[in-house]
């Protein structure tokens, strides 16, 4: 079995094992008692602490093990808020950071404050002009991800940092997603990241606060953790995030290195090897070992339960494998297809090999998961005769009303028109998303008796 899916949660990392149960038979005490056991748990804590610090890049006083990277987000969101409540209550976050910061948002928003939304170009991009303007003098916080955990572009952290450092308001960086790769450039405020994300284990993160920040911990008051994490420290698994995260670190160069070949590969050869695909993200300026695609007519959650079958474990930010039935908030703030999509996040030490066998096995996948579906084949001639049509695809959902479009466009002449009409929340995506790709003009959607009409004008 390949896992591809390190994105979400990374391998426990050899170094992790080892560190946990090493800490486990001499980390078990109470590291605020000042006997024999707890000074020697003290000294584990502080070592750990140490050495985070110094791959974040912040002083030891500055950060804290809080008991999950969300907690991180939400302390850190949180007590910025409160410690800069003179300066005013407005909160602004880009439109593709993780759902534990515009959750954050949302109880901001809930409890009387406001939040801009920064939309991003169709790599998923921030741009940092747009951050500057958003800026205003009654802004407590703003937030950026160091990079985006669904497609892998990396995020103008030092330019917007910049930008808040002269307007004089802290900027937080969710570093979830590049920590295990470096040190996050620029002149950030506060920062967060989670273990399971590097190689180490589940159930710690990190938040680090510069000095001079004002910050105010949330919630009733607790000696540990300089008070920003209650409860007691899980000192073992503190103690392994620490030590796998330097040692991911020390191999950082060269396993980047490895894993940017092996998804420039997949960037590349999928494409070529799998007909009407859309491969999304920022070209460049991304994380080594991510690369996310999505496909034409293809349900997601099918193509992920066959791609399991062959042995490769993937996600998808596609809406048919979500339980709310809506297209990634990140997928629908860069404006591409969503239908069919498929995230790769390779972990370190992935096997060139396993590579190769996803590339052999993905294209007859795709093309057996969109027969069951009675998708058109891609060299299918469309005729040129017929009135405007109207496909009624109420209740169905994607990719159903993407793959009736493709199938009546024909039907009409140049210049004839087909109306949509569909309730499902993935058409405003990938109906104008399936325009682009096959040369043919989207109008703009219309309100219907019943959902939505989609209107797509034929050009060629």
């Amino acid at each position: 079995m390949a896992y591809f899916d390190a994105a979400s949660a990374a391998p426990l990392h050899p170094v992790a094992r080892q560190a946990l149960l090493a800490s486990l038979d001499e980390g078990w005490a109470d590291p605020a008692r000042l006997y024999r056991e707890g000074r020697r748990a003290r000294l584990l804590l502080d070592a750990a602490r140490e050495a985070a610090a110094e791959c974040v890049g912040c002083r030891a006083d500055e950060l804290v093990f809080t008991p999950s990277g969300t907690r991180a987000v939400h302390s850190g969101v949180a007590g910025a808020l409160a410690g800069r409540r003179r300066a005013g209550r407005h909160l602004i976050v880009s439109a593709v950071e993780h759902s534990s910061v515009l959750h954050a948002a949302e109880g901001h928003e809930a409890d009387g404050g406001s939040v801009t939304q920064v939309g991003v170009d169709r790599t998923g991009a921030v741009d940092p002009a747009a951050y500057a303007a958003a800026l205003r003098e009654d802004t407590a916080l703003a937030c950026l991800q160091s990079a985006n955990h669904e497609v892998g572009t990396e995020q103008p952290v030092t330019e917007v940092a910049e930008a808040c450092r002269a307007a004089g308001v802290p900027l937080l960086v969710d570093a979830a997603q590049s920590l295990g790769w470096g040190r996050v450039e620029g002149d950030w405020s506060l920062l967060t990241g989670s273990a399971h994300k590097w190689g180490g284990p589940s159930g710690v993160g990190l938040l680090a606060v510069r000095k001079g920040v004002r910050f105010a911990p949330q919630g009733p008051g607790d000696e540990r953790e300089s008070g920003r994490s209650p409860g007691f420290e899980n000192l073992p698994a503190i103690v392994a995030a620490a030590a796998s995260l330097r040692a991911v670190r020390a191999e950082a160069a060269a396993e980047a290195a490895r894993l940017r070949e092996l998804t420039e590969r997949i960037r590349a050869r999928v494409p070529a090897l799998v007909p009407d695909v859309e491969v999304v993200g920022d070209p460049a300026r991304r994380l080594p070992g991510v690369v996310t695609f999505s496909c034409l007519y293809v349900d997601g959650e099918t193509l992920l339960h066959e791609l399991d079958r062959a042995g490769f474990s993937v996600s998808s930010g596609s809406s048919c494998t979500s339980s709310t039935l809506t297209p990634s908030h990140v997928l629908k703030a860069m404006g591409v297809l969503s239908e069919g999509n498929v995230r790769v996040s390779l972990p370190p030490g992935t096997a060139a090999e396993d590579v190769e066998r996803f590339l052999q096995v993905l294209p007859g996948t795709v093309a057996a998961v969109r027969e069951k579906l009675g998708a058109p084949a891609a060299t299918e001639t469309v005729r040129a005769a017929g009135p405007d049509l109207v496909v009624d695809a109420l209740g169905r959902r994607c990719p159903i009303p993407v793959i009736e479009l493709a199938k009546v466009i024909g039907d009409v002449p140049v210049g004839g028109t087909v109306r949509v009409l569909s309730d499902d929340e993935a058409a405003r995506l990938d109906i104008p998303a399936w325009c682009e790709m096959r040369g043919q003009e989207y109008v703009g959607e219309e309100p219907a008796e019943k959902g939505t009409a989609y209107l797509v004008r034929r050009v060629s």
